[in-house]
């Protein structure tokens, strides 16, 4: 098995950005969703509300992070990792987190395109925002992801999932971190850990997946699928359907296309 493709994602729920190598960090790949949009009351803003934000396209320039709306206008400019004190609280997934705030001429930015009230704000460099206790060990931390660090992908089990919906499905709309080729179909699903090059992930189960997956990642259009296909052969006992697999890193280091895949012998 080969490491076939990685993506971060600067903002949460804008675009992804594909990259040839990433370091591993605790919370998350360097730079992977440091930023997000939150509402007047300091909500954080996903897809799920407003697929506005999925024509927000981020680019990566070394430590410089540009947001492009592709509007013709002039994209903001911020650091890739936000630095500073935080300056207000933000809430994420009911998680209440202290943040940085971008400033008023990216609440200007965000203003034009999706309405006053709107901030950008970013995690400190030494925020801590602990994963689910029922996924979780003490010490394991996530940025602004919905709840574990790492989403690694199968591009078999898209490939089932394509011939099974009759219909191709870019592998985007599931916002992975890391995508994988050379396995058996949900081969994942029985994985309990999963070494990529040099560096181990833990695996805590699969991905519940939501109404972000049936968004074109370039145009925006909704449509019923992956859903209606996943829930025909992928749906729990709680009513979920899953794609994915959510990984927490062993340790840090660096990861690149190309990297071997192994599952260690479990135990």
């Amino acid at each position: 098995m080969r490491l076939a493709a990685l993506f971060v994602h600067p903002v949460k729920s804008a675009r992804p950005v594909s990259v040839a190598r990433a370091e591993v960090l605790p919370r998350g790949f360097r730079f992977d969703r440091r930023w997000m949009i939150v509402d007047a009351v300091g909500r954080f803003v996903s897809q799920r509300e407003d697929q506005r934000l999925g024509r927000f396209v981020p680019r990566l320039h070394d430590a410089v992070l540009t947001l492009d709306a592709e509007d013709g206008s002039t994209p903001l400019e911020l650091p890739a990792e936000p630095t500073g004190a935080p300056t207000r609280r933000a809430s994420v997934w009911g998680d209440e987190v202290e943040v940085i705030d971008a400033g008023d001429a990216a609440a200007a930015w965000l203003a034009e395109r999706l309405g006053r009230g709107h901030r950008l704000v970013g995690m400190p460099p030494d925020g801590r925002r602990p994963v689910d206790e029922a996924r979780a060990r003490p010490g394991d931390e996530v940025s602004f992801a919905d709840g574990v660090p790492y989403l690694l992908a199968s591009a078999s089990s898209l490939a089932e999932l394509e011939r099974r919906a009759s219909t191709p499905l870019d592998v985007r709309r599931f916002r992975p971190n890391l995508v994988i080729e050379g396995a058996a179909p949900f081969a994942e699903d029985a994985w309990s850990s999963v070494r990529v090059g040099d560096v181990v992930f833990r695996a805590v189960g699969a991905c519940v997946r939501c109404v972000v997956t049936t968004l074109d990642p370039d145009t925006g259009g909704a449509g019923a699928e992956p859903l209606r296909t996943l829930a025909t052969f992928r749906r729990r006992a709680d009513g979920g359907v899953t794609f994915g697999e959510n990984l927490i890193a062993e340790g840090t280091g660096t990861v690149e296309v190309g990297d071997e895949v192994v599952v260690p012998p479990a135990g």
